[in-house]
């Protein structure tokens, strides 16, 4: 497993859904109408930061609203947890009320965070608001399709709601829970080894420690781990190979040298084809919405030509496979990762 540190050049730009996409999202049950949109929540007035608990800015702000129109939102948040949660039935926000609205400059899709509480216990969650845009789309439908997890988003023309994935944040498991003497390293190493080769099956890229989370589930003999991404900004739109590889990044370093200490490389082979063979089941399980999906993708332009030809050069020579090089675009390229990985297994 290599280390050294990958740089994005530039910030990648909002790709508008298509009506083919749209289509898609309607068949699969993900397109529906919300009363309150992204651009609704765009009208505050102004903001104030708000800190972290260590008092260090959290890049997230505070916007305030003018008072006759907050009764309007609040209502119509609920509306759409209603619609994530339930399917719209407004019985599950009967005693929920919006207790923040929270918003970030920082990132591609400039998010608001919601958080909705329910006043008979307490008890609160929280979903995002964000720009729609396709190429992020695209990747929560690969991680529903490819991954052992499952993502809840619903997206309204140039509206994107979607659910809050629990976890401990990456970075944050990396300095305080790492090397914690009740949890197994190899357990951890593999699930890096795991996550690394999903992302560059999916072309899902960027995964830096604070863009995914440490989910933990005790188990009756031994702590199972899993990662598990939190941002698809940057899916399949960089040249460099290195971005869809997690091990590159300097920020990943703890995992890696973990990985380093705790596998040989025969369990680290292990490992890969364990994950090859699950993306494999999830393949033929989903052969008919993943074939759907690639027939709308295919149609888009998502990236640049020189990303494109960038990347089909790397994968090449990664693999050691000339077949790279006679892709025509993205969806191309993990579609060849696909019939590789189907090659290879034998079940």
């Amino acid at each position: 497993m290599e280390h050294s540190d990958v740089r994005i050049s530039r910030k990648k730009p909002i790709f508008p859904v298509s009506p083919a996409l749209q289509k898609y999202l309607k068949s699969y049950q993900r397109e529906s109408r919300i009363p309150i949109t992204y651009n609704d929540l765009l009208v505050f007035t102004e903001a104030y930061p708000i800190m972290d608990k260590y008092g260090k800015d959290s890049l997230w702000e505070g916007p305030i609203y003018a008072a006759d129109k907050i009764e309007e939102l609040h209502n119509g948040l609920k509306i759409v947890y209603a619609n994530l949660k339930a399917s719209g039935n407004l019985r599950i926000v009967q005693h929920k009320y919006i207790d923040k609205i929270e918003y970030c400059t920082f990132g591609n899709t400039h998010p608001f965070r919601i958080r909705i509480v329910n006043r008979l216990n307490d008890v609160y969650d929280y979903f995002y608001i964000k720009k729609a845009d396709a190429s992020r789309i695209y990747g929560l439908e690969l991680e529903e399709i490819l991954s052992p997890n499952q993502v809840n988003y619903l997206v309204d023309r140039e509206t994107l709601v979607e659910e809050h994935i629990a976890g401990i944040p990456g970075d944050v498991f990396a300095k305080t829970y790492l090397h914690n003497v009740d949890y197994n390293p190899t357990r951890i190493a593999k699930e890096f080894v795991k996550f690394n080769e999903r992302c560059l099956v999916m072309l899902l890229g960027d995964m830096r420690a604070y863009n995914f989370v440490m989910q933990i589930t005790p188990d009756f003999d031994d702590i199972q781990f899993r990662i598990r991404a939190i941002d698809f900004d940057q899916q399949f739109y960089e040249g460099n190979i290195k971005v869809y590889l997690p091990q590159f990044f300097k920020e990943n370093f703890p995992y890696v040298k973990m990985g380093l200490d705790q596998l040989t490389d025969k369990t680290y082979l292990q490992y890969q084809q364990e994950e090859k063979s699950s993306i494999l089941h999830r393949v033929r399980s989903e052969r008919h919405r993943l074939t759907d999906l690639r027939d709308v993708s295919n149609t888009e332009m998502l990236t640049t030509t020189e990303n494109i030809e960038t990347l089909k050069s790397g994968m090449a020579e990664y693999f050691s496979d000339r077949q790279y090089l006679e892709c025509k675009n993205m969806t191309d390229i993990i579609e060849l990762n696909i019939k590789n990985i189907i090659r290879q297994v034998k079940l």
